[in-house]
């Protein structure tokens, strides 16, 4: 029995085996994540360390942006930590109705940070992670 070219490729694409991507190399833990928003010129840089004060790897640091008219608009950000604890938010709002709350949180480990970017509009934040 010959199948026709058409069921011939989708039988070849779907049983052939996966290679690597070569345009996605594995992430450099010592480069820091930058997470755009994109909606102001606003930023936060943040250190993450445990309750010793050694960086925390992989730690998530989350934020929830409420913004523009009547506060309409939704975005969730989040970013991973570096080897050195570091990750940073930039395009921040620079006038959000009730400042940021950052969440973070590695394993059963969880921190948290408020800013105002209202006031501190380039903000340097560290977050304890504790149980």
């Amino acid at each position: 029995m010959k199948l026709p070219v058409s069921a011939t490729m989708l039988l070849l694409t779907l049983f052939a085996p996966t290679l690597p991507d070569q345009n996605n190399p594995p992430a450099d833990p010592k480069s820091v994540t930058v997470i755009d928003a994109g909606i102001g010129a606003c930023t936060a840089d943040f250190t993450v360390n445990d309750a010793d004060g050694a960086p925390v790897y992989a730690a998530k640091i989350q934020v929830h942006l409420t913004y523009g008219f009547m506060n309409l608009h939704k975005m969730d950000l989040e970013a991973g930590t570096n080897a050195a604890g570091k990750a940073r938010f930039i395009g921040l709002p620079d006038k959000p109705n009730q400042g940021l709350f950052f969440r973070a949180f590695e394993g059963t480990r969880q921190g948290s940070a408020f800013d105002n970017p209202a006031k501190t509009c380039k903000a340097n934040l560290t977050i304890t992670l504790a149980r």
